[in-house]
């Protein structure tokens, strides 16, 4: 073949492909170390390694600045990348938080130095997509709620403390009662360890409400009382009081720090009667939560069965109040891990399972499609159709999605939300499946006839 005639060669990628901007950096985050690349066209040293203490980090920052360094990435590793991420920030430094999961491909040997250069690279081309984080103050919140429930899992592992040093002295409290951290359960626990052994006087503890009657409590309570079992629990009565100090202090501090957030609705003015409820909710935080979330939200999410006054708290401390983050509701549904994640080869799809995440606001949604399975409600016979229909766990998804499309529009497009109640929804799924099975007949050339003496459940 000629020269002349000789096909033309793609380019490469070096050549054709040209870095977006280069008054970028890339961190790769250690536990008592940082390694930093800004580029050789920025810096003769380009690589150079940081210690972790506060001096190091303002001094890195500080190099960065005079290097003209405008924008940095790093990966969220573990909480290590909090101090570095707060002084950058202020110092004005835009800071790209990524998923390892995006950038953990290194060719050739891997080591600190060639990760933070690696991410500089990818950076540099704009292909690292940053991790959502909320604005300061609505993150501060996240970390006070975040604390609490922390303290609230150590509290729970106290009960079942309690529970084993009740069960290895035959003291059978917990299985006749429903919940031991209950009126009746405190008062007859707290005088055990204060030394009261007569079973009469422990079963007169019991609250009017209680179910049991007194002569079950008192055979209950006949067990075998052990001085090293009455040790341990006393100790988790102690510690278990202590987490309970502590989350009223906690809730101090989030009353506190929710005041002081921006104002974008009067709740005298907008905010409805609240949903009635059956009983005093466990761990609720104690102060006016649905008032102060509607002031600075704009909108009610309680209004939505199945979200209570923590519940949506909690989401907005995780999302935000801003929805611009995410393009689209399906955006946001994807973000929470809620959509079906397709994977297609060859033109079949070989899986669609929803990916695994730890995202919180997931597991918040998840919890609030639980509760919806006894809801009288348009959501809650949403529920029990699509798990019937697909099973529990993937029903329970499903609504958790639809739940997050209706807070993704009332905080985007500040719209209320308004239940049909469980009868009008049942009416109108109805009516959708006639005409569905209208259309399927006439394209069969059929046509439905109504039975006027058959009775449609």
């Amino acid at each position: 073949m000629p020269k002349s005639e000789k096909k033309t060669l793609p380019s490469r990628f070096h050549e054709t492909l040209h870095p977006l901007r280069k008054d970028v950096a890339g961190l790769d985050i250690g536990a008592e170390e940082i390694w930093v690349d800004v580029g050789a066209e920025n810096d003769s040293a380009p690589v150079q390694r940081f210690e972790t203490f506060t001096s190091d980090l303002n001094q890195m920052a500080s190099w960065l600045m005079d290097c003209g360094i405008n924008s940095v990435v790093m990966e969220s590793t573990s909480v290590y990348w909090i101090p570095a991420c707060q002084i950058l920030e202020d110092r004005g430094i835009e800071v790209l938080l990524v998923n390892p999961r995006y950038a953990k491909n290194v060719s050739g040997r891997k080591t600190d130095a060639l990760d933070c250069q690696w991410l500089r690279t990818l950076h540099c081309y704009g292909l690292l997509p940053a991790s959502f984080r909320p604005a300061r103050e609505i993150a501060c919140l996240r970390s006070y709620l975040r604390h609490r429930q922390m303290l609230i899992e150590y509290a729970a592992a106290h009960i079942q403390h309690m529970q084993k040093a009740m069960t290895q002295m035959n003291l059978q409290l917990h299985h006749v009662l429903s919940d031991i951290t209950g009126l009746t359960g405190m008062r007859i626990i707290r005088a055990i360890a204060a030394g009261e052994r007569d079973c009469k006087k422990l079963a007169s503890m019991r609250h009017e409400r209680t179910h049991v009657n007194e002569a079950t409590i008192e055979k209950a309570l006949k067990g075998d009382y052990r001085a090293e079992h009455l040790f341990s629990l006393k100790q988790s009565l102690d510690t278990f009081d202590h987490y309970q100090k502590q989350l009223a202090e906690c809730d101090q501090q989030i009353a506190q720090h929710v005041r002081t957030l921006e104002t974008k609705s009067d709740p005298t003015a907008g905010l409805k009667t609240a949903r009635p409820l059956k009983r005093k909710q466990r761990n609720h935080i104690d102060f006016n939560v649905r008032e102060e979330a509607f002031r600075i939200s704009g909108v009610d999410l309680t209004q939505i069965n199945g979200i209570s006054e923590s519940a949506a708290l909690s989401l907005i401390s995780e999302i935000g109040i801003n929805m611009s983050p995410w393009q689209t509701e399906k955006h946001f549904a994807s973000w929470l891990s809620l959509s079906p994640n397709n994977k297609i080869s060859g033109g079949r799809v070989l899986k669609r399972r929803t990916r695994k995440t730890a995202n919180r606001a997931r597991t918040i949604l998840c919890f609030c499609a639980q509760s919806l399975l006894r809801s009288h409600s348009a959501l809650g016979a949403f529920c029990r159709r699509i798990c019937s229909r697909l099973g529990k766990p993937k029903g329970l998804v499903a609504t958790a999605h639809k739940l997050a499309i209706l807070i993704y529009r009332m905080l985007k497009y500040g719209r209320h939300y308004a239940d049909i109640g469980q009868e009008q929804y049942d009416n109108q799924f109805k009516e959708r499946a006639l005409r569905s099975l209208a259309r399927r007949a006439k394209e069969f050339g059929l046509q439905l006839v109504p039975n006027p003496e058959a009775v449609v459940p």
